[in-house]
């Protein structure tokens, strides 16, 4: 299952091509941001910032609580491990085996 997972900008990583850190629980990883940044507005405006990570990009931004609360559900369900892993690995699977 693919899933945004929230973490929060913590720094610029490269300006020009638009990658900033998220930090997800403890792990970081640069990401794509060009979805979430505003047009001619510097990078540094997005740290501090929560948004939905997936595969490599902030996909929408989101409000601290609605992080919270996504991160809680994705653990009970137990897929937050699966998303952490990919993320401490730096590569997300886009393509899983599926079983019948």
């Amino acid at each position: 299952m693919c899933l945004g997972i929230p973490g929060q900008i913590v720094a610029v990583a490269d300006e020009d091509a638009m990658l900033c850190v998220v930090d997800v629980s403890g792990v970081r990883r640069s990401v794509d941001v060009v979805c979430v940044a505003e047009p001619g507005a510097p990078l540094s405006d997005l740290v501090g910032a929560w948004v939905l990570v997936h595969v490599g990009f902030a996909m929408s931004r989101i409000d601290e609580e609605e992080a919270a609360a996504t991160l809680k559900v994705l653990t009970e369900i137990g897929e937050a491990a699966a998303e952490m892993e990919a993320l401490t690995k730096g590569s997300v699977d886009l393509y899983p085996a599926r079983t019948q």
